[in-house]
Order: C-alpha cells, then structure tokens, then sequence
C-alpha cells in the first residue's frame, strides 16, 4: 500500500497566519523587531513552499535561566536519504528573539519509538543541533531552506535517530509485512544504522515545553522505501568517497572559521582607525572655525588701520608745504578739523590751566606767601571754572565720539562695497 501524498498547506491561510501573528501587539506579541518581521515572514513561507512537511506555528520557549517567551517555530519533518532510502526526521525549528541577526535553534525530536544516537557529531543527547551552517550563519544570506537543506545533506551521511529493539511476535513475516510495517511506524532495524523510516514522533520540546503527540506523513519528495536488501560489505570506493567528502567539509569549516576570526580582528582594526580619524576631523574643524574667526578679526583690524591711513594721508596733503616761521602764534600751528575738536582744545587748556594755578597757590599757601583766607577764595572760584570746563570737555567727547561712529560706518560701507 503506497502512503498517501503530503497535502500543502494553504499558502493563503499560512500567510494570513503569519501575518496576524507577527502584526500582534500587546503581552502575547512576538518579541521580533519590527524592521525584520516582514523578512521572517518570507523566510518561514519560502520555507514550508519547499517543504510542505513542516508547519509554521507559535509556542512557548522556556530558556535556560527560566524565561519564557512566546517564539515562532517550524515544527515537522525533513527528508533525508540514506543508503537510496528517503526517511523523514522529525524536528522543531525555532526562531529565537534576534532571528534573522542571529541563527535559529534546531532540535531533533524523536518520537517514543526513536533513540537519539550517541556519539553523533551534530547533536548532543538533549536534540539540540549543531552544523556548520548555523556556526557560519550571516545575516542576511543565510535563510531558513538552505538551512534545512544541510541538515537533510548532513544526516543523510550519519542519521541522527534509530529505533528501539522490539521483540517482532512473527518470527517469519510475509514478504508485505515490512510495507504494513512502515506505514504503521515501525520498521525492521538497518543492519548499519539501525535508523527508523517512521514519520511520527511526540514534538517533545528540549527547553521544557510539550506538544500533544501528532502523526506525520512521509516525505512527498520519494517513492515508499523498497524492502529490506541482506546485509553486504559496504564498497570500499563508497567508504573512500564518503570519508573524503567528510574531510573536505571539516577542512572548508576550519576555513571559513579562521577566516571569520581573521575578518573580525581587521574590523575591529577598522573600527579603531575610523575613531581615530573621526578625532582628528573634529580637532581640524575646531581648528578651521578658529582661523576663520582671526581671520575676520584681522580683516576689521585691516579696515581700521586702512581707515586711519585714509585719514593721515588727507591730512598731510593739506598741511604739506606750510611753514611755521610766519606763525606769529606758536599754537597757531596746530588747527582743528572742526568746532567740536576747537572746543575741546579750549576746555582741555584751560582746564590744565586752572590745575596749574591751584598747584602754584598750594605751594604758595606752605611758604605763608598767600594768606589763607584768600587762597580759599581763590580756590574757589578756580574750582567752580574748572568744573565748568571738565563738564564742557564731556559733552564734547560724547559728541565726537557719536560723530566718529558714524564716520567709522560711512567709511566701512565705502571700502566694503568697492
């Protein structure tokens, strides 16, 4: 009796699952990041596209400090072909918190009938699988058909399961037994392997969480396995071919691994450089807004002095060639450029002025050459004059100085423009 076909799942009711699941929000929403969902999505239904024997679903993954959280897993079987028999192996595929960053973890999940074979090279006593693909896994390359596509190349060369001894009631079996026998489960025991063809297996989950025993169908990627072939010596070529592959792919692994530690350690290099130089852009920008900042200083100095230039020069063009012997008056020599600088020529002399004459009546007051009471009155008259002039003096200042602004701004705008 052939089994019956696998039936695929409905890619319609798959992607509205998905969906829903990952569009969730609130405590019972998926702990993935929202910028890789919509990758996750396209990886689990490319996934069950290839391989309708494995269903995506949702369930609680216990870690190994005790938390629990609600995860995506493909859960169901993987073909695989060993000694030109397809034998589907049932596993649980899940999608921890930082997939796709990070690889998922893989169990094998034997069914009550299957033993975990030990030693095996690829997964530890407890189901958990490692293979050089998950080691190597790169995001985001690597993706979850390649993935299982290596487990099934993998234990294809060293199956992972085999099944328990049972006493058979039937010492000398039809030659339909051993067909009855796999469709209902159970199979006669490989000489080499002792690996059970069955489909079924209780999704048992190695972090702590159970699922309800379910059946699976067997691969729909091959015919049902043919009956048991004798026992023979296996071909030394075959045994020869099949521990070079194995060779070769350990020595690609060591490879890519110690090429991988390579790449890390000149990253981190870069990285090292790249803070470096980012240091240094941040002192050679500091330095740039300094020289420009001098640099405009040193332009208003140059306006100054190109102003002050401007001004000495206009004066030497109208005093050059006078003569001061036909000065009758020495201060004659020195004229003011307007009222305001005769002004304060005027206020500023008499006010050195009157200093001077208090000076001469202080000593003239030490020597008794001026009676007291006069110096006093002298003093002040003198002083009331000179408080005049002082006030005088500071009016004209201010007047000036408003006057030179203004000059400083006509002037400015004269040599800015040209």
């Amino acid at each position: 009796m052939v089994p019956p076909a696998v039936q695929s799942p409905n890619p319609q009711e798959t992607q509205q699952f998905l969906s829903s699941v990952l569009s969730q929000r609130g405590p019972s929403a998926v702990p993935y990041s929202e910028d890789t969902k919509w990758l996750i999505r396209q990886h689990l239904l490319t996934l069950i596209t290839t391989f309708p024997s494995l269903e995506p679903k949702t369930a609680t993954f216990t870690h190994n400090d005790g938390r629990t959280v609600n995860l995506l897993q493909a859960d169901g079987t993987i073909p695989m072909t060993y000694q030109s028999v397809t034998y589907n192996i049932p596993v649980v595929i899940w999608l921890m918190e930082s997939y796709p960053r990070h690889p998922p973890c893989v169990y094998v999940n034997p069914t009550r009938d299957m033993i975990i074979k030990r030693p095996h090279p690829h997964v530890n006593p407890s189901g958990l699988v490692s293979v050089p693909y998950l080691h190597n896994w790169i995001y985001p390359s690597s993706n979850l058909v390649d993935l299982v596509l290596s487990l099934s190349l993998i234990f294809g060369r060293d199956p992972p399961l085999y099944s328990q001894r049972r006493p058979n009631p039937n010492p000398n079996p039809n030659p339909n037994s051993i067909s009855n026998l796999h469709h209902s489960h159970s199979h006669n025991h490989n000489p080499n392997q002792n690996l059970n063809p069955s489909s079924n297996f209780a999704a048992s989950n190695p972090s702590g969480y159970t699922h309800p025993p379910r059946s699976y169908p067997p691969s729909p990627y091959s015919p049902s396995p043919p009956p048991s072939r004798p026992s023979h010596t296996e071909d030394p070529t075959e045994v020869f071919r099949r521990n070079a592959i194995n060779k070769l792919v350990e020595m690609v692994h060591n490879d890519v691994a110690s090429l991988r530690k390579t790449t890390e350690v000149e990253t981190e290099g870069l990285f090292g450089v790249q803070g470096v130089l980012k240091q240094r852009e941040e002192g050679l920008n500091k330095g740039v807004k300094e020289m420009q900042e001098e640099m405009e200083g040193l332009e208003q100095q140059l306006q100054m002095v190109l102003m002050n230039t401007d001004v000495l020069e206009g004066w030497l063009k109208d005093n050059q060639g006078k003569k001061l012997g036909s000065l009758e008056n020495v201060e004659d020599a020195f004229e003011c450029v307007d009222v305001l600088s005769k002004q304060m020529l005027d206020c500023t002399a008499a006010d050195l002025a009157i200093e001077d004459t208090l000076y001469a009546l202080d000593k003239g007051v030490q020597v008794g050459a001026v009676p007291f009471d006069q110096y006093l009155r002298s003093v002040r008259v003198l002083s009331r004059e000179q408080f005049f002039h002082r006030a005088i003096a500071a009016k004209v200042r201010a007047a000036q100085l408003q006057a030179q602004v203004a000059n400083m701004a006509a002037r400015n705008h004269h040599y800015g423009g040209s």
